[in-house]
Protein backbone atom coordinates (compact mmCIF):
# COMPACT_ATOMS: atom_id res chain seq x y z
CA UNK A 1 0.00 0.00 0.00
CA UNK A 2 1.23 3.36 -0.90
CA UNK A 3 2.44 6.67 1.35
CA UNK A 4 -0.64 8.35 -0.40
CA UNK A 5 -3.26 5.45 -0.20
CA UNK A 6 -2.30 5.72 4.00
CA UNK A 7 -2.84 9.29 3.99
CA UNK A 8 -6.13 9.05 2.26
CA UNK A 9 -7.60 6.71 4.59
CA UNK A 10 -6.42 8.41 7.54
CA UNK A 11 -7.93 11.62 6.15
CA UNK A 12 -10.74 10.04 5.52
CA UNK A 13 -10.60 8.18 9.11
CA UNK A 14 -10.37 11.47 10.78
CA UNK A 15 -12.81 12.98 8.85
CA UNK A 16 -15.85 10.46 9.63
CA UNK A 17 -14.55 11.09 12.94
CA UNK A 18 -15.32 15.26 13.15
CA UNK A 19 -18.05 15.33 10.86
CA UNK A 20 -20.26 17.69 11.91
CA UNK A 21 -23.51 14.91 11.14
CA UNK A 22 -21.67 12.28 13.17
CA UNK A 23 -23.89 11.77 17.01
CA UNK A 24 -20.53 11.37 18.67
CA UNK A 25 -19.38 15.26 17.52
CA UNK A 26 -23.04 16.64 17.73
CA UNK A 27 -22.97 14.87 21.78
CA UNK A 28 -19.57 17.00 22.66
CA UNK A 29 -21.10 20.08 20.86
CA UNK A 30 -24.12 20.05 23.20
CA UNK A 31 -21.58 19.14 25.84
CA UNK A 32 -18.90 21.63 25.60
CA UNK A 33 -22.04 24.49 25.13
CA UNK A 34 -23.65 23.54 28.24
CA UNK A 35 -20.79 23.56 30.45
CA UNK A 36 -19.63 26.50 28.91
CA UNK A 37 -23.86 27.80 29.59
CA UNK A 38 -23.49 27.01 33.27
CA UNK A 39 -20.07 28.14 33.80
CA UNK A 40 -21.70 31.88 32.77
CA UNK A 41 -25.18 31.30 34.89
CA UNK A 42 -22.81 30.34 37.92
CA UNK A 43 -20.29 33.50 37.83
CA UNK A 44 -23.35 36.08 37.67
CA UNK A 45 -24.81 35.53 41.10
CA UNK A 46 -21.27 34.79 42.20
CA UNK A 47 -19.64 38.37 40.92
CA UNK A 48 -23.02 39.81 42.40
CA UNK A 49 -22.33 38.61 45.84
CA UNK A 50 -18.29 39.21 46.09
CA UNK A 51 -19.41 42.80 45.19
CA UNK A 52 -21.57 43.11 48.00
CA UNK A 53 -20.03 40.65 50.35
CA UNK A 54 -15.86 41.66 49.92
CA UNK A 55 -14.85 43.66 52.66
CA UNK A 56 -13.14 47.10 51.58
CA UNK A 57 -9.50 46.04 52.57
CA UNK A 58 -8.04 43.02 53.20
CA UNK A 59 -4.12 42.04 54.43
CA UNK A 60 -3.21 39.44 52.64
CA UNK A 61 -0.46 37.18 54.96
CA UNK A 62 1.21 36.04 50.83
CA UNK A 63 1.50 38.86 49.11
CA UNK A 64 4.79 38.86 47.62
CA UNK A 65 4.20 35.32 46.67
CA UNK A 66 0.86 36.03 44.87
CA UNK A 67 2.81 38.65 42.99
CA UNK A 68 5.61 36.56 42.22
CA UNK A 69 4.03 33.51 41.10
CA UNK A 70 1.82 35.05 38.68
CA UNK A 71 4.92 37.19 37.28
CA UNK A 72 6.70 33.65 37.09
CA UNK A 73 3.46 32.41 34.77
CA UNK A 74 3.10 35.31 32.77
CA UNK A 75 7.00 34.86 31.93
CA UNK A 76 6.61 31.39 31.56
CA UNK A 77 3.63 32.29 28.36
CA UNK A 78 5.86 34.44 27.11
CA UNK A 79 8.83 32.04 26.92
CA UNK A 80 6.54 30.02 25.82
CA UNK A 81 4.85 31.83 23.14
CA UNK A 82 9.03 33.26 22.22
CA UNK A 83 10.10 29.84 21.79
CA UNK A 84 6.60 28.79 19.31
CA UNK A 85 7.78 32.05 17.30
CA UNK A 86 11.44 30.80 17.03
CA UNK A 87 10.33 26.93 15.89
CA UNK A 88 7.58 28.68 13.77
CA UNK A 89 4.87 26.10 15.75
CA UNK A 90 1.35 26.72 15.58
CA UNK A 91 1.75 26.65 19.31
CA UNK A 92 2.47 30.41 19.33
CA UNK A 93 -1.85 31.10 18.84
CA UNK A 94 -2.52 29.39 22.31
CA UNK A 95 0.78 31.20 24.07
CA UNK A 96 -0.03 34.39 22.33
CA UNK A 97 -3.39 34.62 23.89
CA UNK A 98 -2.63 33.10 27.32
CA UNK A 99 0.28 35.56 27.39
CA UNK A 100 -1.71 38.56 26.54
CA UNK A 101 -4.45 37.45 28.60
CA UNK A 102 -2.00 37.56 31.69
CA UNK A 103 -0.86 41.33 30.44
CA UNK A 104 -4.24 42.39 30.54
CA UNK A 105 -4.62 40.92 33.77
CA UNK A 106 -1.32 42.43 35.21
CA UNK A 107 -2.28 45.56 34.18
CA UNK A 108 -5.50 45.46 35.81
CA UNK A 109 -4.75 44.60 38.93
CA UNK A 110 -1.29 46.85 39.02
CA UNK A 111 -4.00 50.41 38.30
CA UNK A 112 -7.10 48.72 40.57
CA UNK A 113 -4.92 48.08 43.43
CA UNK A 114 -2.66 51.12 43.04
CA UNK A 115 -5.76 53.32 43.08
CA UNK A 116 -5.90 56.47 45.04
CA UNK A 117 -2.40 56.09 46.04
CA UNK A 118 0.56 57.96 44.59
CA UNK A 119 1.81 55.08 42.57
CA UNK A 120 -1.07 54.52 40.21
CA UNK A 121 0.08 56.95 37.95
CA UNK A 122 3.43 54.48 37.81
CA UNK A 123 1.03 51.60 37.24
CA UNK A 124 -0.82 53.58 34.37
CA UNK A 125 1.80 54.56 32.75
CA UNK A 126 3.57 50.75 32.34
CA UNK A 127 0.04 49.66 31.90
CA UNK A 128 -0.52 52.05 28.76
CA UNK A 129 3.12 52.10 27.31
CA UNK A 130 4.33 48.41 28.19
CA UNK A 131 1.26 45.62 28.98
CA UNK A 132 -1.58 46.65 27.07
CA UNK A 133 0.78 47.33 23.71
CA UNK A 134 2.54 44.04 24.23
CA UNK A 135 -0.96 42.15 25.08
CA UNK A 136 -2.51 43.83 21.59
CA UNK A 137 0.63 42.82 19.63
CA UNK A 138 0.73 39.31 20.86
CA UNK A 139 -3.56 39.13 20.00
CA UNK A 140 -2.26 40.63 16.51
CA UNK A 141 0.13 38.13 15.82
CA UNK A 142 -1.85 34.96 16.45
CA UNK A 143 -4.75 36.72 14.73
CA UNK A 144 -2.54 36.94 11.54
CA UNK A 145 -0.94 33.30 12.09
CA UNK A 146 -4.67 32.19 12.11
CA UNK A 147 -5.62 34.02 9.19
CA UNK A 148 -2.47 32.87 7.13
CA UNK A 149 -3.52 29.11 8.04
CA UNK A 150 -6.98 29.44 7.35
CA UNK A 151 -5.70 30.59 3.67
CA UNK A 152 -3.47 27.87 3.44
CA UNK A 153 -6.00 25.18 4.46
CA UNK A 154 -8.52 26.86 1.63
CA UNK A 155 -6.27 26.86 -1.15
CA UNK A 156 -5.05 23.21 -0.23
CA UNK A 157 -8.85 22.24 0.03
CA UNK A 158 -9.10 24.05 -3.94
CA UNK A 159 -11.67 26.21 -2.56
CA UNK A 160 -12.50 29.26 -4.95
CA UNK A 161 -12.12 33.16 -3.34
CA UNK A 162 -10.90 34.26 -0.28
CA UNK A 163 -11.75 32.36 3.28
CA UNK A 164 -14.02 34.22 5.00
CA UNK A 165 -13.63 36.18 8.24
CA UNK A 166 -12.13 34.02 11.43
CA UNK A 167 -15.11 34.57 13.21
CA UNK A 168 -17.19 33.46 10.22
CA UNK A 169 -14.64 30.50 9.68
CA UNK A 170 -16.06 26.86 10.75
CA UNK A 171 -14.23 24.48 13.27
CA UNK A 172 -13.26 22.23 10.73
CA UNK A 173 -12.89 24.09 7.55
CA UNK A 174 -13.36 20.71 5.21
CA UNK A 175 -15.98 19.15 7.08
CA UNK A 176 -18.37 22.28 6.94
CA UNK A 177 -20.78 21.54 4.43
CA UNK A 178 -21.68 25.30 4.32
CA UNK A 179 -18.09 26.42 2.70
CA UNK A 180 -18.59 24.19 -0.59
CA UNK A 181 -15.77 22.21 -0.24
CA UNK A 182 -15.66 19.86 -3.39
CA UNK A 183 -16.14 16.68 -3.41
CA UNK A 184 -13.86 13.98 -5.21
CA UNK A 185 -15.45 11.70 -7.74
CA UNK A 186 -16.44 8.17 -6.39
CA UNK A 187 -14.87 5.28 -7.11
CA UNK A 188 -11.29 7.16 -9.07
CA UNK A 189 -8.12 6.57 -6.94
CA UNK A 190 -4.95 8.19 -7.18
CA UNK A 191 -1.96 5.71 -8.48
Amino acid sequence: MSDQTDHSASTAMTAQAFSPDSPVVRRRHRRAVAQLALCVVVLVPWTVYLAVSLPDRFEARYWPMVWVGFDVMLMVSLVGAGVAVWLRRQALIPMSFVAATLLVCDAWFDISLSWGRGDVWVSTASAVLVELPLAFLLVMRARRVLKISAQLAWQRLGLAGEPPPLYRLPLFVALAPSVGVPEEPKGTEEP
